[in-house]
């Protein structure tokens, strides 16, 4: 962040991406929170990478629940995650960008499942249109206690010594963290409502950007709507595990964009 955690972040630039003229079909997906717990969820996804004819597959974040370093790739689920992905790089494009569950994903996992790291933000420029790609979770400046911890953890100081403990204590913090994350949102809940994405900083970041578009996970609320001054995308999660079933993929092709329901 360019300002105080607290202010309305400056835009920090953003790199721009150029779809080629093959490109006929790009998909986003995010907040897929993948886990062993998830079964259903996981095997959705497997289904969706193998099945799917987009030309380019965009993941906006938080692909898996909780990622405390590239040596978690060699645990029986996460080489399984691994081996699906890498079988789908191999059919096209597949690029990943960190959310605020697995911000520490790193090249040595992009290597190893074929991907291509995206930062955050990225420009998309495809279809005559020009789309900001976030995870959005540092555009959502009601939720200041969330937004002081982003700013600890993305230290690369921090980063380090969190690095330095065994992958066992790794996990265990990360259980601790979740189980103190999910007592934070119910009492954000209570207080301050959903902490959606600040509109006034949107604007801002998309006319920077000189992007009409917007496209985000983060937020959990799928929805296509006028926002900033253009439009928004709100990537929807995925649970086929509990409750009610949800996982949705956001398509965009020359006609616009369409939502497909996975089951």
């Amino acid at each position: 962040m360019a300002a105080d955690v607290l202010g309305k972040p400056a835009f920090p630039g953003a790199r721009t991406m150029t779809a080629p003229p093959s490109w006929r079909c790009i998909d986003f997906i995010s907040d897929i929170h993948l886990h062993d717990g998830l079964p259903h969820t996981m095997a959705a996804l497997q289904r969706y990478l193998s099945s799917t004819t987009a030309d380019a597959i965009f993941v906006l974040g938080d692909l898996f629940e909780a990622w405390v370093g590239d040596d978690m790739r060699t645990e029986p689920f996460e080489a399984d995650c691994l081996r699906m992905l890498r079988e789908a790089a191999q059919a096209r494009p597949l690029l990943i960008m960190v959310g605020n569950r697995d911000f520490l994903l790193g090249q040595a996992f992009m290597d190893d499942g074929g991907a291509t790291a995206l930062l955050d933000p990225t420009v998309l420029a495809a279809f005559g249109q020009r789309a900001l790609l976030v995870h959005g979770d540092e555009l959502c400046l009601a939720d200041t206690d969330y937004l002081r911890f982003r700013a600890q953890v993305r230290q690369p100081a921090w980063q380090q010594a969190f690095l330095a403990h065994p992958l066992a204590t790794r996990l265990a913090q990360a259980r601790q963290m979740r189980a103190a994350s999910q007592l934070h949102q119910q009492a954000q809940a209570i207080a301050i409502g959903y902490a959606d994405v600040d509109e006034d900083c949107a604007r801002d970041w998309m006319q920077a950007a000189q992007a009409e578009l917007l496209i985000h996970g983060h937020t959990h609320r799928p929805a296509s709507e006028a926002f900033g001054g253009g439009t928004r995308h709100v990537l929807s999660d995925w649970d086929l595990d509990h409750g009610q079933p949800r996982a949705q993929v956001l398509r965009w092709q020359a006609d616009g964009f369409s939502r497909i329901e996975l089951r």
